[in-house]
C-alpha cells in the first residue's frame, strides 16, 4: 500500500494527511471548499515547520515530505489511482453516504474504504457502496499527530483481511490500535460524551466553575485534559451531535444537557469560533 486520499480538510483531515505523509505514503487531501484546503495546506506547512524545529523532521526530509501532498478540490482526482481512502467529513449521515457514493464511482476497485467516524455505523456506511468487506471504521483523535490511538472498529461484513490490512496502516502510522465490534459509540466516544456530558450538568446546577471542574477531573482522576477543555478542541457542537445519536440509539443516559444546547445555538463551538466554555480570543 503506497498512497492515500483523506477526504475532507477539517482538523481531522489535515491531521491525517500529515501523518499519512510522514509515514512515507503519498497522500491526496481533498476538500469541496477550496478556502478549507488551503487551511489545511498552511496547517500542515505549520506542523512540518514545528516538527523541524523540536527536531522531529530534519530539514533535509522537509522538501521531500511536502512533495508527497496534493491538495484537490476533485474528489474523482484524488481517489482514482489510491490504496486506501480515509473519510473525514462532519458526522452527518447523508453527507457521508453522499461522499461514500462517489467513492464507490471512483474509486479502484482493490481500494479499502476507512471511516474516521466516532459514532456512526460502518455496516451502514458499506451498505453505501459495493464493498462492505472493504468498509471499515478508523476513528483517529485529535490532534492526530500526537494522540497515540486509532480506534478499529469492523462493521457487520468487514473482512478480516480489511481489518488485518487496516491494523498494518495504522501501526505504520506510529499508532497503537483496538479492534472493535460495531457497536453504536465504540469505546472511545461512548465514555466521552458521558464525561462531558455530565460536565455539563454539573455546570448547570451550579457545582462549580468550569475552571474547578475540569481540575478536579484532571487532578483527581489523572486526566490529561478537563472535559471542558476537551470539548472545546473536540468542538461543542460535534459533542452535541455524537449526544444525539447515542441518545437515540442507547437511551436517556445521553440526552444531551440543555446547557450544552444552549451554548451550540449560540455558536459558542469551542476553539475553531473562538469561544466555548472558554474564551479563545486575545484582547489587546
Amino acid at each position: 500500500m503506497e498512497s492515500i486520499a483523506v477526504i475532507g480538510a477539517g482538523i481531522m483531515g489535515r491531521g491525517i494527511a500529515y501523518v499519512a505523509a510522514k509515514a512515507g505514503f503519498d497522500t491526496n487531501l481533498v476538500d469541496t471548499n477550496a478556502a478549507s484546503l488551503y487551511q489545511a495546506e498552511t496547517a500542515i506547512r505549520e506542523l512540518i515547520h514545528k516538527g523541524i524545529a523540536r527536531g522531529k523532521i530534519m530539514e533535509h526530509e522537509q522538501k521531500q515530505l511536502q512533495h508527497r501532498f496534493t491538495f484537490t478540490t476533485s474528489v474523482e482526482e484524488a481517489v482514482t489511482s489510491v490504496d486506501l481512502v480515509i473519510e473525514a467529513v462532519p458526522e452527518k449521515r447523508e453527507l457521508k453516504k453522499q461522499v461514500f457514493e462517489q467513492l464507490e464511482r471512483y474509486a479502484p476497485k482493490a481500494c479499502l474504504f476507512a471511516s474516521n467516524t466516532s459514532t456512526i455505523s460502518p455496516t451502514e456506511m458499506g451498505s453505501y457502496g459495493n464493498r462492505s468487506e472493504k468498509t471499515i471504521a478508523m476513528h483517529f483523535f485529535n490532534p492526530v499527530h500526537q494522540m497515540k490511538l486509532v480506534e478499529i472498529v469492523r462493521g457487520l461484513e468487514t473482512s478480516d483481511d480489511t481489518v488485518a490490512r487496516i491494523k498494518a496502516i495504522a501501526e505504520k502510522l506510529g499508532k497503537e490500535t483496538v479492534i472493535m465490534n460495531e457497536f453504536p459509540g465504540f469505546v472511545t466516544s461512548r465514555m466521552s460524551a458521558l464525561i462531558g456530558n455530565e460536565a455539563f450538568c454539573m455546570l448547570q446546577e451550579g457545582l462549580g466553575t468550569p475552571e474547578e471542574i475540569d481540575k478536579a477531573i484532571k487532578l483527581g482522576l489523572n486526566f490529561p485534559m478537563g472535559p471542558f477543555e476537551l470539548g472545546d478542541l473536540v468542538g461543542l457542537d460535534t459533542r452535541l451531535n455524537n449526544l444525539r445519536y447515542l441518545h437515540e440509539k442507547l437511551g436517556e443516559k445521553y440526552r444531551p444537557a440543555p446547557l450544552l444546547e444552549q451554548y451550540v445555538q449560540a455558536g459558542r463551538l469551542g476553539r475553531k469560533t473562538g469561544k466555548g466554555v472558554y474564551n479563545y480570543t486575545v484582547t489587546t
